[in-house]
């Protein structure tokens, strides 16, 4: 499958929401599958479709040591966040080269459908916890940065746009 290119920061696709999936269909596998290609290429630990300018609910995350354990959902969203948080250094191919420590829930439980089109209840813990809420971030309009303060995200963001254009 073929990789796809991620959108800069200043894309104004990245900072809206994505449309819902009304169904898990092979258009919708073949999106899913490119993103698993993408991120693996990154390499990453999860990707959202508004990443690569897909604006669909989509997203992938595979915090697997030995990889190819990816969870593909569809319309993520967070049932039950754990009230133990846990910091991680959080980046993003649409900020290239910078990265912030940010503070979530260490566990969450999360509804999508999941890649046979089954609402699914799935808990994730640590790493992929992580992962997941960074991607329904995305699917939000949110981007990591936003959960800095509007200094810190100016900085990163200004020092990403200096390293991209070397």
């Amino acid at each position: 499958m073929p990789t796809r290119p991620f959108l800069p920061y200043a894309d104004p696709r990245l900072h809206r929401p994505a449309a819902p999936v009304e169904a898990v269909t092979d258009a919708v596998r073949m999106i899913w599958d490119d993103m698993i290609d993408t991120m693996e290429a990154m390499p990453g630990v999860g990707l959202a479709a508004p990443q690569i300018g897909i604006m669909m609910a989509l997203a992938v995350v595979d915090a697997s040591t030995a990889r190819g354990q990816a969870v593909r959902m569809a319309n993520p969203q967070v049932l039950h966040a754990s009230g133990q948080m846990r910091v991680h250094e959080e980046a993003s191919p649409n900020l290239p080269g910078v990265s912030a420590p940010v503070t979530r829930p260490r566990a969450v439980t999360v509804r999508f459908l999941n890649d046979q089109g089954v609402m699914e209840d799935r808990d994730f813990v640590g790493l992929w916890a992580t992962s997941v809420q960074h991607q329904i971030d995305h699917l939000a309009g949110r981007v990591y940065v936003d959960h800095l303060t509007p200094l810190r995200r100016k900085m990163l963001v200004a020092r990403s746009a200096k390293l991209a254009r070397r």
